[in-house]
């Protein structure tokens, strides 16, 4: 007995260094006086109970989770019914209140917990905030909050009743079922006010003493450091996670061809946000890029280099419209980061003039093809090493998508658990897209499919992009030039009789010319036109192609020089111009608005 009365007197000096418990104000009554009580514990029992709560307490860093554990942990033992309520600024993340003597901060219900003969008790409902306004002088929970102190009913009158409740019809409910005694106590950590406990009891129960204000207060102090906990842990992941959603894209871009649909799921964890992102890049001549990419490890750090990757990722999708050259460079800037972190990335182009998908893979989970009638089935996609460990080449695949069928990238969080094989995740994941309707695939795949993975702890990504015909007033054109001959009078006839069909002849003439510098580049400085890109889509684009490695760049011409000018009239004519390697070569590329 002497060891377990040693401990509980360290744990009642611990709590009162953590949180403290103020003396309560203890409103006697005449009728009280002198009354023989019978406690609900003997000395040992309550520093027993107090040792356990550290332990029924606390269980998760979730405010609201922590509020219920308080309220259910003291009911029946300590109190017949039991309500927390927690200050706005806390929910949101904020410090808390200092206890001033004068303000009434703002409160909302967190939790109420009662014995089955108080069903009826009407505390304010959870969720919602707590109305002060009517009686905020003479509430007693009013005077916890504003002078950080307990408050200690041991026999109510008629008159404490208004003091106690909300409401009148709360009140006129305490009295129906027999509420005789009311303690109310701050939740107080390090110094800062959270929200406060009410306790009531009723009936047969002995009323609330001195020697329960003094357990009530240990055990709200050491709730408070709880929750506070539970506080700090919160906006931290907040931070973190506001962060990750900073560094995603805000929207997919227009794709001709490809509906694409992204979705991100948080980790519940703070310390599991921040490695996994997705991208989609609009590219030359109605390609469109995807990328999936997941850093290892997670916080700050981890969503710092996610969004570093992006933007190199983005930045070399411009400059190379080859995957898998994409992930070499790739592998290089990872390797250049301070923090020494890795990274698996899967990277996919799509060309609508074939239905077409080039992919490659950095140490990343195998995509997933969805055919028209709901076949599924992984890619057998080459698996290089994950970026920053300087293992390369990397090998691309390329395979035909037929339009209706979908592609489905992912981050290893959608299916990755602490107990199943990693073959098993994966034919889980693709017996439930195959399941799945093509509609919900695309709106809703994301929760739907997370709410079939047991024991899933990770952050989660989920891309699903789906082939459609191009809609009646667009359309994509693509010839191969000759060799011989004239290429560029071809060319010119080519885009100006397809300007024609389409209704844009006003637009033939800077086409014409256009194409017209464009070929004569590719013959001058590429080894030769190779094929040629018309493309009408928001914008007309025209592009071509050859085997030169070198991209193109503006010159300064002198006023003598007979050449040197065909890119700066482009770049007059044009809304915008570019170029980018191929596998084998490059693409010149140029782009004019279409007239209202």
């Amino acid at each position: 007995m002497n060891g377990g009365g040693g401990r509980a007197r360290r744990l009642t000096r611990r709590l009162a260094a953590q949180g403290g418990t103020a003396r309560p104000l203890h409103i006697r009554h005449p009728e009280t006086v002198g009354a023989v009580r019978a406690d609900r514990f003997t000395t040992t029992a309550r520093m027993r109970w107090l040792h356990t709560a550290s332990t029924r307490i606390g269980t998760t860093l979730d405010l609201e989770r922590t509020a219920e554990e308080l309220a259910a942990y003291s009911v029946p033992r300590l109190a017949d019914g039991a309500a927390v309520d927690l200050l706005e600024s806390v929910l949101h993340g904020e410090e808390g209140e200092r206890v001033t003597g004068s303000a009434v901060p703002v409160t909302r219900a967190m939790a109420v917990r009662a014995v089955e003969a108080l069903s009826e008790l009407e505390p304010s409902p959870v969720g919602e905030v707590v109305d002060r306004r009517e009686r905020r002088e003479t509430l007693l929970t009013t005077h916890c909050l504003r002078n950080g102190e307990a408050v200690l009913v041991s026999r109510m009158t008629e008159e404490d009743f208004e003091r106690v409740a909300p409401t009148d019809s709360a009140a006129a409910a305490m009295r129906r079922q027999g509420v005789h005694s009311y303690l109310a106590v701050p939740l107080i950590a390090r110094g800062v006010l959270l929200g406060s406990a009410d306790f009531v009891r009723a009936g047969d129960s002995p009323p609330f003493n001195r020697a329960d204000a003094e357990l009530a207060g240990q055990l709200a102090a050491m709730a408070a450091v709880f929750m506070d906990n539970a506080r700090l842990y919160g906006r931290e992941r907040q931070h973190v996670l506001s962060l990750q959603r900073s560094l995603l894209p805000r929207a997919t871009p227009h794709t001709p061809g490809l509906r694409v649909r992204a979705h991100y799921a948080p980790a519940a964890d703070a310390h599991g946000v921040g490695g996994d992102w997705y991208d989609v890049v609009a590219l030359p001549g109605g390609r469109t890029a995807l990328v999936v990419g997941d850093v290892t490890g997670h916080g700050v750090a981890a969503a710092a280099t996610m969004g570093r990757l992006r933007t190199v990722a983005r930045t070399l999708m411009t400059l190379d419209i080859a995957p898998d050259r994409v992930l070499a460079r790739l592998d290089l800037a990872t390797r250049d980061l301070e923090d020494d972190q890795v990274a698996t990335c899967l990277c996919a182009v799509y060309d609508p003039a074939d239905a077409s998908y080039t992919i490659a893979s950095a140490g990343h989970p195998p995509p997933l093809l969805v055919d028209g009638e709901g076949g599924s089935r992984f890619l057998d996609v080459p698996v290089g090493a994950p970026l920053g460990t300087g293992v390369i080449p990397y090998d691309p695949l390329r395979t035909h998508a037929p339009p209706g069928s979908r592609l489905v990238l992912y981050t290893d969080g959608l299916v990755k658990t602490r107990t199943d094989d990693v073959d098993v995740q994966l034919e889980g994941l693709r017996a439930a897209v195959g399941a799945m309707a093509p509609e919900d695939l695309d709106d809703g795949g994301l929760h739907l499919l997370l709410g079939q993975v047991e024991g899933r702890f990770d952050e989660a990504v989920l891309l699903v992009a789906r082939g459609c015909e191009l809609p009646p007033e667009a359309g994509l054109r693509v010839w191969d030039l000759p060799t011989e001959g004239n290429p560029a009078s071809t060319a010119r006839r080519l885009v100006t009789d397809q300007l024609t069909r389409w209704g844009l002849a006003d637009l033939a003439d800077v086409t014409e010319l256009v194409v017209s510098e464009l070929v004569g580049n590719a013959m001058r400085y590429g080894g030769g036109p190779g094929r040629l890109r018309l493309l009408r889509d928001e914008r007309i684009a025209v592009e071509v192609a050859d085997t030169g490695p070198d991209l193109p760049q503006i010159q300064h011409a002198g006023v003598s020089d007979e050449g040197g000018r065909g890119l700066q009239l482009i770049n007059m004519l044009c809304r915008r111009w570019g170029s980018c390697r191929t596998a084998g070569g490059k693409v010149v590329w140029a782009e004019q608005n279409i007239p209202s």
